[in-house]
């Protein structure tokens, strides 16, 4: 499955950005969704997950009160929220079922926080 991220950009410390990931399928119907952050090599931070109904929802301790999570099941699309930004926020992010399975791929999008 296919997904697009996007939304990213460079910002001061303080802004915010608002990325929304869309995948070819309706897969986040069927699976919780996630963002995570991603880093040199393989490396991925987690950085949120929300449920299939949207109800139940998880954010890293490094983002609490700042970022917020959300899902449009009939747009394929999850979305994360991120206000305040810091520049240890900076970094490549893309989207995955949670757990991940190993079913998406696709192009991340920059986030950049400095002065």
């Amino acid at each position: 499955v296919q997904f697009a991220a996007s939304g990213g950009g460079w910002v001061q410390p303080g802004g915010s950005l608002r990325l929304s990931c869309q995948a070819s399928e309706s897969i986040f119907g069927r699976y919780a969704g996630a963002w995570f952050r991603q880093g040199p090599g393989d490396q991925r931070d987690l950085v949120a997950t929300i449920s299939i109904s949207g109800s139940t929802n998880y954010v890293d301790s490094i983002v609490q009160g700042r970022f917020t999570i959300s899902r449009d099941n009939a747009k394929n699309t999850l979305y994360l929220q991120m206000d305040r930004l810091k520049p240890q926020d900076t970094g490549v992010y893309v989207c995955d079922t949670y757990p991940p399975r190993g079913m998406m791929w696709g192009q991340g999008t920059q986030v950049t926080v400095s002065s």
